[in-house]
């Protein structure tokens, strides 16, 4: 009898053979006869403009094809709209290599060398002169304390405040008003950023093995960018090496590659350094402003949570960080302030649950101070302010288990065992901590499509414009498409 409910079951992952073996190719694994190479000098200032390039040294290296920079970028699209993608903020203008000679961060892309081989190309550019005219830079969010701008465009619209927060923290029985930081972070994933652009020349198109989230995001972006049609451009993404939020968009090492092949008529490949990993998107700094006002029995009375986040002079990224303080729990004086600082820096990217991750730290670590100063066990300060709709909206939860796996959590981690006062528990000499705390992230539903087709032989062939980040899509889709049909999953 054929097996059936493969979906919610634990399964080995498909395509974990393949990995284990060595047999999983990822962007920077993929070649044909005709492939050149290229290796990315970045900008060794953080603002200013190159004055000069020194190229004769790198000249002579055995094997080298062709340098790139802003003084011989093949013709393509320079309108800002055009770099545009899925991903980018609704404010500003997209990053465009070597537009000109201006440098607006540090390790931006300032030249491209391209040669027979990786070591050539690594050589050639490591011998460049660049000669730069520096102005003073700005990447210090500190220094915009009480300088922030509004957005002009939220892609996370701030709740609407409700009630009087200032007013009723004045009057609350207990505060805690308190500053909390949280660091730029860099997604830096296992492998680094790649493509690879196969070039057929019998078809004029462009096979590319692209690291990335989102295959139709860098087809869209490719074709845009240098005016292409979409048959002419495919992009492939069989594994990604891990992401983190640094595949949304396309990054530059795409259009540089595509870059050179379409002006060279040949395949290419370009692999980011370690380095230049962190020369792209990142989660931005950001500084919190957190004050809370409980009354005599511990009910939260009073919530104002201000942030000040970073952005690149060019767009304006925004993103949800202040927002879940006012729906985690019960209070009726909630208040919301979120600015934006102008550095000189790359426009930051989402990274693993954006704002969020900012956002309820800095919250949930106040609420933590505020059932101390009100002398309740952070736990139970937390299920006497469990809400139980969510007041940023006005609707009730389609369902909510958070009250439960505090108590499961609780059980096993023997919370009961805890004492109130904080620096009380010892083993031998050294301090043990025990803390909890809660966190939040929203469901998304978005459109996906896929096409399934039945062989003559019983196979059944699934396939969607899509990556397996890592989190087990190639499974998932198999189990699914089992389930469906009432086929085996082998």
């Amino acid at each position: 009898m054929m097996e059936t409910g493969y979906t919610g079951q634990a399964r080995s992952r498909v395509d974990g053979p393949a990995k284990v073996r060595g047999q999983a190719a990822y962007a920077a694994e993929y070649s044909d006869e005709t492939l050149a190479y290229g290796y990315v000098v970045s900008a060794a200032i953080a603002k200013g403009s190159i004055r000069s390039f020194d190229f004769s040294a790198a000249e002579k290296v055995p094997g080298l094809i062709s340098i790139y920079s802003h003084k011989n970028r093949p013709e393509g699209s320079t309108w800002a709209r055009k770099y545009t993608d899925d991903d980018a903020p609704e404010v500003g203008k997209p990053f465009r290599p070597f537009l000109n000679n201006k440098i607006i961060y540090s390790g931006q892309p300032i030249a491209l060398v391209i040669a027979e081989s990786f070591e050539a190309a690594r050589e050639a550019a490591l011998l460049i002169r660049v000669e730069y005219d520096v102005e003073k830079h700005e990447t210090d969010l500190l220094n915009f304390v009480g300088r922030g701008t509004e957005p002009k465009k939220n892609r996370n619209p701030l709740p609407k405040n409700r009630g009087n927060a200032k007013k009723a923290l004045a009057k609350a029985a207990f505060t805690v008003i308190a500053d909390y930081s949280s660091p730029s972070e860099h997604h830096n994933p296992m492998e680094m950023h790649a493509s690879s652009v196969l070039y057929d020349k019998k078809s004029d198109s462009l096979t590319i093995y692209d690291k990335t989230q989102g295959v139709l995001n860098s087809q869209t972006y490719v074709c845009e960018a240098f005016g292409l049609s979409k048959d002419k451009v495919r992009i492939v993404s069989p594994y990604v090496g891990g992401a983190f939020g640094s595949g949304l968009r396309p990054q530059y090492q795409l259009f540089l590659a595509v870059m050179a092949s379409l002006d060279l008529k040949r395949s290419i490949k370009i692999v980011l350094t370690r380095q230049q990993m962190f020369s792209f998107g990142h989660r931005p700094k950001t500084l919190h402003k957190v004050s809370l006002g409980a009354d005599k029995d511990g009910c939260l009375v009073s919530v104002t949570h201000e942030a000040l986040a970073e952005t690149s002079q060019y767009e304006e990224y925004t993103e949800n960080v202040v927002a879940w303080s006012g729906e985690m729990y019960q209070c009726d004086n909630v208040s919301f302030d979120y600015k934006l600082a102008k550095l000189d820096v790359y426009t930051p990217l989402d990274m693993r649950a954006p704002g969020a991750a900012l956002g309820m730290y800095a919250f949930e670590s106040a609420i933590d101070e505020l059932a101390v100063e009100s002398g309740i066990d952070p736990l139970a300060f937390r299920l006497k302010n469990y809400a139980e709709i969510d007041q940023n909206k006005n609707l009730k939860y389609s369902s909510k288990e958070l009250r439960e796996c505090y108590r499961q959590g609780a059980e096993a981690f023997g919370w009961d065992r805890r004492p109130l006062l904080p620096r009380s528990m010892k083993e031998g000499h050294e301090q043990i901590g025990w803390g909890m705390a809660s966190g939040v992230w929203e469901a998304q539903q978005n459109k996906a499509s896929a096409k399934a087709t039945l062989m003559s032989d019983g196979r059944l062939e699934v396939s969607s414009a899509t990556s397996d980040i890592g989190t087990g899509t190639y499974t998932i889709m198999t189990q699914i498409a089992a389930e469906a049909l009432g086929l085996s999953l082998e």
